[in-house]
């Protein structure tokens, strides 16, 4: 069996390491056809965007060796379904000078780190197109213009030697963003004078340096630095045959795109290159197949399928990936959120955390497998997105969170009907959901409910219980594995006692017992029970009472040798606690 390609990135490395490879050379011809000059396609992260910019790369680069020899890079594709193209597009293979820039290592804590990983990109490409100076296509002008930027980079290396103080760093990064903004433009047109054809610029990730930007609080400078980048590269540029961006979101053309009139956005809504990016079904159940795994179709559908481009079925492809990868070499029995270590999902984490009553039923909704409708808009910055709820939502949807159901049209406004996708991504809501409800009971002040039930108030611990539930999201108040596990965690500060569960005593077990660290103190047992109509919740709280007197719970403590014993009932409905003492 082909080995799994897990980390890998790069068309070419697919091929020479015989990796298994889903062939999505179709995109080529694709973006030929359908694209524009300037083509903007976005898809939520490790849908496969890089390995598709390198694709393209490979397919259309006029490369060299280090000798300066012309690199055929044919074989990469033979018995590929771009071979069966026709010779207007297979023409096009090796004849373009290609600039590639990932934004991606931008990811840094503040604007002159981010701008220096930039630079150290932009200066790869210089050093991957150094021939130039040895060009007699090229006129001093130009090979002075490409000496600059090496030789900035020379003088930047020999100062770090030296040793700067992090101002005097500071300050020449600053000094050097605006020449490096400009700085694919004098070589995108060196590229065309030597070559004689238009560049092919692919810019992959674009977005990550701004979403890092703004949760690290430098987001206009980074926008001024990717705006003129953009404007000198693909707005003024003569030399440009063609570009294609890709990244998770649009951002506002008012913000980044300014003026940039020959750009065609592609979105997780629109058709073209729908299968380009992820895996279709058909896809995913040969490479089951490919590895003996076709019984374990209908499980990858519902952990990572879901997905809707233009109208076609997508599955997440580096968790199908990551998931035959855990079954072959025989690492994980069960399917796990791959998709879930790949971002920080703050964006889910701030949608819950910010919640209001209105949203937090939304979620509930979703979770329980329902549906919600949203007006949906692309046009959006990142300082846009706490705006309006509709913008939270919008963010999710584009970055993978939301999958579309249907669509109507009222006036000049879109509203989609939305659900969660699959499993995999109802765990990623469900796990921030209870971690943002796990910290909204650290903040409580939890002094009341201890002083209640040392002094057998439980009128006291109801309301208590009560007020907290009702900050909770409804979904997770139906299930009383939630209120067991939400009650045990009110009581791990009790002070002088240790909250155990289900724990052998008497003839049964408890759900949780409160043991007193000294033992003249007595112990509480708290039994619980959940209903789901009003009217039973004190029928309920009889059961917890009878339960505990049937089971001899008080008589297996005392046997323990500690010196009293109180044993509380509690019943749950939703958002309601009501208690009882036996």
């Amino acid at each position: 069996m082909q080995k799994i390609g897990i980390g890998y990135e790069f068309f070419k490395e697919f091929l020479d390491k015989d990796l298994y490879y889903v062939d999505k050379t179709p995109l080529i011809a694709d973006i030929l056809e359908k694209g524009s000059k300037v083509t903007l396609i976005t898809r939520p992260r490790r849908f496969g965007k890089t390995l598709a910019l390198t694709m393209l790369r490979t397919f259309f680069e006029a490369e060299y060796d280090e000798s300066g020899n012309v690199v055929d890079n044919r074989r990469y594709f033979e018995g590929k379904k771009i071979m069966e193209a026709g010779e207007e597009i297979l023409s096009q293979m090796g004849a373009y000078p290609v600039i590639n820039l990932s934004l991606k290592s931008a990811k840094q804590p503040d604007f002159v780190t981010a701008f220096i990983a930039l630079r150290e990109e932009i200066i790869d490409e210089y050093h991957k197109h150094n021939y130039l100076l040895k060009s007699d296509r090229l006129d001093e002008e130009d090979r002075e213009k490409i000496r600059d930027v090496l030789q900035m980079e020379k003088e930047w290396r020999a100062w770090d030697r030296v040793g700067r103080s992090s101002e005097e760093r500071e300050a020449q990064a600053r000094n050097e963003s605006g020449r490096f903004a400009t700085a694919l433009k004098p070589l995108s047109q060196a590229l065309k004078k030597h070559h004689g054809k238009g560049v092919i610029i692919l810019l992959d990730e674009y977005d990550v340096p701004l979403e890092n930007a703004y949760y690290n609080g430098f987001y206009d400078e980074m926008v001024g630095f990717i705006r003129s980048l953009f404007e000198s590269a693909l707005k003024t540029n003569d030399a440009l045959e063609r570009a294609v961006i890709t990244g998770c979101l649009r951002i506002s053309k008012e913000s980044i795109f300014t003026g940039l009139n020959n750009l065609k956005v592609n979105s997780m809504v629109d058709a073209d290159f729908a299968e380009g990016f992820g895996f279709t079904p058909e896809e995913t159940e040969a490479m089951l197949a490919a590895y003996g795994l076709s019984d374990k179709v209908e499980e990858v559908r519902r952990w990572y399928d879901g997905y809707l481009f233009g109208e076609s079925e997508v599955y997440n492809p580096w968790s199908v990936t990551s998931y035959v990868d855990g079954k072959v070499n025989g690492k994980r029995r069960f399917p796990r959120p791959y998709w879930s270590n790949t971002s920080s999902n703050s964006i889910i984490r701030d949608l819950v955390e910010k919640a209001d009553a209105t949203m937090k039923e939304e979620l509930g909704r979703l979770i329980e497998g329902g549906t919600i409708e949203k007006q949906i808009h692309e046009d959006i910055t990142y300082d846009d997105i706490y705006a309006s709820e509709d913008n939270l939502w919008n963010f999710l949807f584009f970055t993978g969170y939301m999958r579309k159901v249907s669509e109507r049209e009222e006036g000049n406004s879109t509203f989609l009907t939305m659900r969660i996708p699959n499993n995999e991504i109802s765990y990623i809501y469900e796990n921030q959901i209870q971690r943002w409800f796990e910290k909204t009971i650290k903040k409580e002040d939890r002094s009341v409910l201890y002083k209640a039930i040392r002094e057998k108030d439980c009128e006291e611990i109801g309301r208590y219980v009560t007020a907290l539930l009702k900050k909770s999201i409804s979904t997770f108040d139906s299930r009383e594995s939630f209120y067991h596990g939400f009650f045990i965690s009110l009581l791990y500060e009790m002070p002088d006692y240790v909250p155990r569960s289900n724990r052998e005593v008497g003839d049964g077990r408890p759900d949780i017992v409160l043991y007193p660290e000294n033992p003249t103190d007595p112990a509480y047992i708290f039994e619980l029970k959940a209903r789901k109509k009003f009217n039973e919740i004190h029928d309920g709280l009889d059961e917890a009472l009878a339960q505990i007197e049937d089971r001899k719970y008080e008589d297996g403590i005392l046997e323990d040798g500690y010196a009293g014993v109180i044993s509380f009932a509690l019943c749950f409905c939703k958002k309601s606690c009501v208690a009882g003492i036996k």
